[in-house]
């Protein structure tokens, strides 16, 4: 466990969201950041295991991000704090929603979701000292019907490419939210209630 003198994290993710999160609620953190495709550290890969299901798919991401961060702080030589690591994806119709790879490919998943119910489901783990923990986030949220010159320019702002589901409710896409249940934060990609449990539960002082 560590003594509350502990007060900084480290925090494995590129997400300027996450990063805005965390500030927002005075964590202190170092950023370790993985490489991008397509030099992605194996540890890491977001490829889907044949049948797996959303839930467990999510999860796992989250533990491999943050066991494979803790072993960078290894590496590195880098103070031995916490890796705090996540990941968020959508469930549509059952199937896993990432990424889009290009702008037709987010205006068809925007389509898609037009006048329809979605989760956003996003795992949060911490790692420290061989010890690695997770926790998950579930929420329900339901667009209004989206026309094709909505979509078209949401598109065109290149928002959607590097968001899960092809958008981000902190933004424009804001507009298209018609119902949310569960965790605003979640959605942007850190449910900060479930963070902050698993940091107390490694010794950190929120």
């Amino acid at each position: 466990m560590l003594g509350v003198r502990n007060t900084r994290i480290h925090l494995a993710s590129r997400s300027p969201r996450r990063r805005e999160l965390l500030t927002q609620v005075g964590v202190r953190f170092d950023s370790i950041a993985f490489r991008n495709p397509p030099r992605e550290d194996k540890a890491v890969d977001e490829t889907p295991l044949a049948q797996e299901a959303p839930t467990v798919y999510v999860e796992r991401l989250a533990r491999a991000k943050a066991e494979h961060g803790w072993r960078i702080v290894g590496w590195r030589k880098l103070p031995p704090q916490p890796v705090l690591a996540a990941d968020t994806t959508l469930e549509f119709a059952g199937e896993i929603i990432g990424k889009p790879v290009d702008a037709g490919d987010a205006a068809r998943i925007l389509r898609g979701l037009s006048g329809q119910s979605h989760r956003v489901l996003t795992a949060v783990a911490v790692a420290f000292d061989g010890r690695v923990e997770a926790a998950l986030s579930v929420s329900e949220v339901r667009f209004g019907i989206l026309d094709e010159a909505e979509i078209e320019r949401y598109v065109a702002s290149g928002d959607p490419l590097d968001k899960a589901g092809a958008y981000g409710i902190q933004g424009r896409a804001a507009f298209f939210v018609e119902y949310l249940a569960g965790s605003y934060t979640g959605v942007m990609g850190l449910p900060l209630f479930e963070t902050g449990a698993l940091l107390k539960r490694f010794g950190y002082a929120l």
